[in-house]
Parts: structure tokens; C-alpha cells; sequence
């Protein structure tokens, strides 16, 4: 196969271990700098240029598209999507996961457990809003954060009402969550390929720090899942319409809670943790699904 791969930084660890292991299958992996796609957008006829010149075909293509330009990324990805080559995740999962208050809603419309999440537009709705998340702690999140950047413990009533009408006063979009205590600092990453859980790990924060993500200084072991925990995680990534994700869980009292899904997922931390090929596994998936114009979508919605 000609593989063609959307991503930005081409030295990443998860990058170089999937060119690594599309070469080792045989496989002809390029690296792609999204944001230097230009497009002739042509009925019948879409184009794709890079560097100036025309791209040529391509079997499939690994997104590997950064949080901050997941608006040009996916329109790149669409006109992939158009020209019939088979997408490692579509335009429209993504689309999905990188909005947290619509990923949110699709959760919650299928059933899959999460924390009591709340939103509001108008500040002066910020006391019903903390009394619908359970009260203080909780958890404000900026639909636009990733990584845990823009993710605020609140421990009191008073400093909840003062972040909350803060971010809504300068016209910040905000998630209010309830703060899952009992999780005590730490979460599960499912890495999920094809419908199925690949590989698992638990994340722990670093001393003083409710954040459990890597790059915050966090630290990852393998962990085994329950029946329940795997079957949310499987339901979660149907959910958003993605082939690969991570999907990150807390354990509450009352079960699995989502926190998000990651469309993006990095490779370091779970292949290091548990010492499976996730790289491999990914493009396994591929050798088997990857079809012209098999793209669920083609592009749309």
C-alpha cells in the first residue's frame, strides 16, 4: 500500500513509529505537513497540492492532525476523503471528538457512562449550574483545551462561581464536571483499533496535581479493564465514529465515566506502559479495511 500521513511534526515518536511499522509490512508510508496541503476544490475533480506539485494516489491516509488546526486539517482530510482514499479516521469522527460539548451530547445519547456535565451560555445562570454538577469541587474545561491545558479544579464554591463567571465574561465557551473524588488522581487510557480495546493503561498525576496526562509529568503502568470499562470504551469510540482512539476513563462509584476521546491518540505512553505494538496493530487495521471509497461518509456531514 501508499500511505499517506496528515501530521506536523514529523519527528513525534507516534509518527516515526508508524512509518516504521508500515515499512516493516511493506508498505510505502509519506509524511505530509497538513497545513502545506492546498486544495482545488473541483467538481468531480478534487485536487490535492503540496509543495506545489500534485499529489499522487494514495491507498489510505493516517490523520495525525494537531488540536490547533483540526478546522484546516479536517478539510484536508475531506478532500482525501472525496478523491476515494480510505481514511484511518474520517473528517467527521474527528470532527466529533475534537468538540467536546457536541462528543459529550453523542455520549450521552448512546447511553455511555459519564460525569454530570453541565453547560451554560449567560454567567448569571453560574450558581444553577454548580447545583446541577453536584456542587463544588468540580471541574471547568475549555472546549477548545487539550492535554489538560485549560482544565481548572475548583474546590470551593466561591472559586467555582469566580472561574466560571470569569470564562463566561470574556465569552469563553466552558464544560462545568463534577469532580470524580474517589478516581483519586488517576485514569485509564483504552487505546481502541477496530472495535476493539488493543491495549490499556492507568495514568497517575504528579504529586499535587489532579491531571493524569503525560505531558503534564504524569505516569503511566499497564492496567486490565474490567467487562465494563472495555465495553465503554469500544461504545464510546462507535460513538464518535473513529477506527483508532484513546478513550480515557475514571472509575466512580457508579462505574466507567468517559472524559474524552482522543482521536489523536499518542503511542509513547501506551506502548512503553504495556509493551504491545500498538503502531503495528494500527497498520494491521489498515491492510485489512483499507478499500477505494470505502469512507463511510465521502466527506460528508
Amino acid at each position: 500500500m501508499k500511505i499517506a500521513m496528515l501530521a506536523r511534526n514529523f519527528k513525534l515518536y507516534s509518527h516515526q513509529r508508524l512509518k516504521e511499522a508500515a515499512e516493516q509490512r511493506g508498505h510505502e508510508l509519506d509524511m505530509i505537513n497538513t497545513t502545506r496541503c492546498y486544495m482545488n476544490i473541483a467538481s468531480r475533480r478534487p485536487e490535492i497540492f503540496y509543495n506545489g506539485e500534485k499529489l499522487g494516489h494514495y491507498d489510505a491516509v493516517i490523520p495525525r492532525i494537531g488540536a490547533s488546526v483540526t478546522f484546516y486539517g479536517t478539510a484536508v482530510l475531506r478532500q482525501f476523503e472525496m478523491q476515494g482514499v480510505y481514511p484511518l479516521n474520517e473528517s467527521v469522527g474527528i470532527g466529533r471528538s475534537r468538540d467536546k460539548l457536541r462528543s459529550m451530547q453523542l455520549l450521552a445519547r448512546d447511553g455511555v457512562g459519564l460525569p454530570v456535565t453541565t453547560f451554560a451560555h449567560d454567567p448569571k445562570q453560574t450558581e444553577e449550574v454548580l447545583e446541577v454538577a453536584g456542587g463544588a469541587p468540580v471541574v471547568v474545561k475549555l472546549l477548545e483545551g487539550t492535554q489538560g491545558i485549560g482544565v481548572v479544579l475548583a474546590d470551593t464554591a466561591r472559586s467555582a462561581k469566580s472561574v466560571i463567571e470569569a470564562f463566561r465574561g470574556a465569552n469563553i465557551n466552558i464544560l462545568v464536571q463534577e469532580f470524580i473524588k474517589e478516581a483519586g488522581g488517576t485514569d485509564i487510557r483504552a487505546f481502541v483499533v477496530g472495535g476493539k480495546v488493543i491495549a490499556a493503561m492507568m495514568r497517575k498525576g504528579a504529586e499535587g496535581e489532579f491531571r493524569s496526562n503525560l505531558h503534564r509529568g504524569g505516569s503511566a503502568a499497564v492496567v486490565k479493564l474490567s467487562p465494563e470499562e472495555r465495553s465503554t470504551a469500544i461504545r464510546a469510540a462507535r460513538s464518535m465514529g473513529l477506527n483508532v482512539c484513546g478513550v480515557d476513563m475514571l472509575r466512580s462509584n457508579h462505574g466507567p465515566v468517559v472524559m474524552e476521546v482522543n482521536s489523536s491518540p499518542g503511542l509513547e505512553g501506551i506502548e512503553k506502559a504495556t509493551g504491545i505494538d500498538v503502531a503495528g496493530k494500527i497498520i494491521e487495521f489498515l491492510e485489512r479495511n483499507a478499500k477505494v471509497g470505502a469512507t463511510r461518509t465521502k466527506g460528508k456531514g
